[in-house]
């Protein structure tokens, strides 16, 4: 991604873990890619950010925190978001002042559950994850944080096997459960997903795991359905984690996706280039550059 005379601006990479996790998800990702252009910032309550108690209620709010770390992109951005993170990004791309700059689109099972509100079938799928919302976040409220992290954890384990975890991280998740509720309260106020996933025009990569909870998979699948040119990798024997329980499958995937972006923003660039050479007068001595614009998925 490093640019060349003529070429777009060297982009910026950017992903976004999950909840209960850090910025840490992403390390495998970050040695494949190399350079020194990667952030994997850590989302406000986990990691370095769990200090303090003031959490942002909305997604907005989010990349209101998030700003010290996208500050430091340099021209146009590939976003890659996970879980929770996936939310987030997709609130980036769509409605944010970075919106323009993102260049590529990468999101993995993307919590948005209020895209599940508009058929009955999918309003049962809605409805059962607002009340895993509500058990995990009464809770938390009631002091019960084993209990809230041994329900938030088997619902998203899907019919998967449970994911056996370190007791350092198992207390990790105790000690930053009380972020939980402020996360389900974000994904829950965002309305108009339909809507804004309709609207976007970025280079998008949606990923699935078939083990994951249903909810999130039929999410994947709506999205694939209204962002025009969607790419969709499903893993059939990945859970919910698969960034990290299946990352050599789903880092290549990254990083054509990335790639074909960058790919796709020289071509432009170039037959830009050609449309201005067309129109200079008769006689001009340039040569000019006549390029047809592939499919993005070609």
């Amino acid at each position: 991604m490093t640019g060349l005379d003529g070429a777009p601006d060297a982009a910026s990479v950017v992903a976004l873990h999950c909840s209960l996790g850090s910025g840490r998800q992403w390390t495998k990702l970050a040695a494949a890619l190399g350079g020194d252009r990667f952030m994997a910032p850590d989302i406000s309550g986990y990691g370095v950010a769990a200090c303090g108690r003031d959490w942002p209620r909305t997604l907005d709010g989010e990349i209101a925190r998030l700003e010290p770390w996208l500050a430091k992109a340099c021209g146009p951005i590939h976003l890659i978001g996970h879980s929770y993170g996936g939310a987030i990004a997709f609130r980036l791309a769509t409605a944010s002042p970075y919106a323009s700059r993102i260049r590529s689109l990468t999101l993995i099972e993307p919590v948005l559950p209020t895209l599940l509100r508009d058929t009955p079938a999918d309003a049962r799928l809605y409805e059962r994850f607002a009340g895993i919302a509500r058990v995990v976040s009464q809770d938390v409220f009631d002091g019960a944080v084993l209990e809230a992290v041994e329900a938030f954890t088997a619902f998203w384990a899907g019919s998967g096997p449970r994911e056996q975890f370190s007791p350092s991280g198992r207390l990790r998740m105790i000690e930053q459960a009380d972020k939980l509720p402020y996360d389900f309260n974000a994904a829950l106020d965002l309305d108009a997903v339909a809507a804004a996933a309709g609207a976007l025009k970025v280079p998008t990569l949606l990923m699935s795991g078939g083990l994951s909870p249903y909810v999130t998979q039929r999410i994947v699948a709506k999205l694939a359905a209204l962002i025009d040119g969607a790419a969709t990798r499903h893993l059939p024997g990945a859970g919910h984690m698969l960034p990290v329980t299946h990352a050599e499958r789903v880092n290549p995937e990254i990083l054509r996706h990335i790639w074909r972006a960058d790919e796709l923003a020289t071509l432009e660039l170039a037959a830009d280039a050609g449309a201005a050479e067309a129109a200079q007068p008769a006689g001009s001595a340039r040569a000019h550059l006549v390029m047809r614009r592939p499919s993005f998925w070609e």
